[in-house]
């Protein structure tokens, strides 16, 4: 019985030292490549490929998640609405919602799912392959040349991102609550309008700049430090992902709190 407790003692306090181990060397990660930003040399070229592959090329699946979930929350809305009669409020609750909370959330996973496992598994093949080892002989630095683009990328574009997919949630809302629900559009749009103040916008916009700085950091975090072989970058794949959604939801509560929270 002593020894079953202590054994179990000490596989939580190695439990425990492991997380704050794998914190530290997060924040020192994030420490040290956040003291490139004003440091010479710069890459433009690689800041605006990870602009355009954090950016452009994710609307398409951050559009589509956004206006099929703002369609089924509005019908949601309109049959729950229902039930207490007040069917009316469909445009309110879902501008409030889509940019509080689903708008955000959803560009962020969907960001953490298409972006952070390509940039993992792109810098993980790198270092399997040699190629980081490749760009330190050079006397480039890994973390300014291959990291920080990223990681701005995704701090920049992640509020644009967001507010596509407000815009894109709201406007599916509108089109079956307009066309199926009966809704008038002149007076849908304006009660859309004066519902949203600009604490929800500011807030969602904030949001989409700390998703897309979680997102990209942990791909450039569990890629640089990968496992050796296909199964290291397979590993490391999976990780980021897991650990970017965590941490956006996390992050989420937290913004949430902050703003909205008297």
């Amino acid at each position: 019985m002593i020894l079953s407790l202590t054994e179990s003692i000490i596989a939580l306090g190695r439990l425990v030292f492991g997380v704050f181990t794998a914190l530290g060397r997060m924040v020192i990660f994030i420490i040290t490549t956040l003291s490139h930003i004003f440091r010479p040399p710069f890459y433009p070229k690689e800041f605006a490929s990870a602009v355009m592959n954090v950016g452009y090329l994710s609307l398409p699946v951050v559009g589509l998640t956004a206006i099929f979930t703002g369609a089924a929350l509005a019908l949601q809305i309109y049959s729950g609405g229902s039930r207490f009669n007040a069917p009316e409020v469909v445009p309110q609750i879902v501008a409030i919602g889509m940019v509080r909370e689903l708008g955000p959330v959803l560009a962020g996973l969907m960001i953490s799912a298409r972006v952070t496992s390509s940039i993992t598994a792109e810098l993980a093949t790198m270092k399997v392959t040699e190629q980081i080892d490749a760009l330190i002989t050079l006397s480039t630095v890994p973390l300014k040349y291959l990291v920080l683009p990223r990681v701005l990328a995704g701090f920049l574009v992640g509020p644009i991102l967001v507010g596509v997919a407000d815009s894109v949630g709201i406007l599916g809302g509108f089109l079956v609550a307009t066309l199926t629900l009966g809704f008038n559009s002149s007076t849908y749009i304006l009660d859309t309008i004066n519902f949203l103040t600009s604490a929800d916008i500011i807030s969602s916009m904030a949001k989409g700049a700390a998703f897309g700085f979680i997102a990209t950091l942990m791909g450039c975090y569990y890629g640089l430090n990968s496992g050796r072989g296909a199964l290291g970058v397979g590993m490391a794949t999976k990780s980021s992902v897991q650990a970017a959604a965590v941490l956006i939801l996390a992050a989420n509560f937290l913004l949430t709190a902050v703003f909205f929270t008297a």
